[in-house]
Order: C-alpha cells, then structure tokens, then sequence
C-alpha cells in the first residue's frame, strides 16, 4: 500500500516533511488538510491531530522530523543525512527556542503577557547564529543537509511576518540562503496547491 501524507500546504512543519519526501523520491499518497474543518479519517489516523501525520501499513508518523528521516533512509540521494552532531543541535534550537519565539512574534495575542518585540529579539538571537555558520552556500557546506531543509520552513514563515523588516537586518548570509530557497525549484514544487482531500477523490501521489 502506498503511504499516506496527511499535509497542509502553508505549515512549516509539513513543509519540511515533503521537502525530505521529494528529495528522497520516496511515493506517498498526498491528502491535503484544512485545520478549521480537519477530515474524520485524518482524526481518525493522527494521534495529534496535527500535520503531517505519515501513515506507512500499520504505522503512524506525526512527527514531521520523524518523516524527514524515514524518506532519507530509504533513498538519500542527495545527502542529506551527511551532518555533523552540530545540525542535530541546530534543529533542537530551531524546533525549541526559535520556534516559541516566533510564535509569540506572529501570534502574540494567543499568549498572555507575550511582548512581540522582545520575542523578536530573541528569535533575533538564533538567526544571527545561523547568519554567522552561512560562510558557505548552506549550514555545513556547498550541499544542503537535513539541518537546512528542517529549519529554512521556519525562517521562512518569520521572515514573512514582516518581510521588509527582515530584509533591513545586518544578516546578507541569512538573506541569501533563504532566499535561494524560496527561488528553488524544489521549493516551488512542494508548494504546489491541491483541493482540500475529501474521500473519494481521485489520488493525488508525491513526487509528481
């Protein structure tokens, strides 16, 4: 049975698993998501309730890091998973840190007390570090790995919550990372958009 990728076209997090999914060449059966009318058979498949959610046979995968590794370790033809110990790091402050400041940046109404421009600041903190590994094309080389296509999904979004604001800061490494991401081919292909899946549609597979 061909896999299944419950997805959402504009997370982060879904981005980054189809991204893995499209470099490792690996067929899945694509159904795209609405969070604010979510479809009972993703309920129904997702622990969370959140995207992505992989279901490979019997098992469910709704960790979008999780499926990143599970299509590289079947097909890896790019080499991704040739990192150092520092991505693994990296991602961890991506996913922890970083990600809790940019949403108290973008949705700083959802959190009590949450002050924008102080989170701003600290989001600030993470993308200077990064600005300051980009001496070369991409975090550990000429070559993206895991750590850059886990992490650009979420730079990405912080940079949009104000897009001339981020292009102003003193970070031109950054800046010509992201926005050779933005301009690539395979991101373009990942954001293709599809109907929202309802049963009984005709299947949509990954990579096209």
């Amino acid at each position: 049975m061909t896999p299944l990728l419950y997805s959402f076209r504009r997370c982060p997090y879904a981005m980054r698993a189809r991204l893995a999914i499209a470099a490792s060449g690996q067929k899945v059966e694509l159904r795209e998501i609405v969070l604010r009318d979510k479809a009972p058979a993703f309920l129904q498949t997702s622990p969370s309730g959140t995207v992505p959610c992989l279901k490979v046979d019997d098992r469910v995968i709704d960790e979008s890091l999780d499926i990143m590794v599970w299509a590289l370790e079947r097909s890896d033809p790019e080499g991704w998973l040739n990192m150092p110990d520092e991505g693994n790091d990296l991602i961890k402050e991506a996913d922890g840190p970083f990600k809790k400041a940019l949403d108290r940046t973008k949705y700083a109404n959802r959190y009590k007390d949450a002050d924008p421009e102080e989170e701003r600041i600290n989001a600030n903190v993470f993308l200077q570090k990064l600005d300051a590994q980009l001496m070369q094309p991409f975090l550990f080389g000429p070559s993206p790995t895991l750590a850059d296509m886990a992490i650009l999904p979420f730079v990405r979004q912080f940079a949009f919550i104000d897009k001339a604001r981020f292009d102003a800061e003193d970070w031109p490494s950054l800046s010509r990372w992201l926005e050779g991401f933005l301009a690539s081919d395979r991101f373009k292909s990942i954001m293709q958009k599809y109907d929202k899946w309802v049963s009984g549609d005709a299947p949509i597979f990954l990579p096209e």
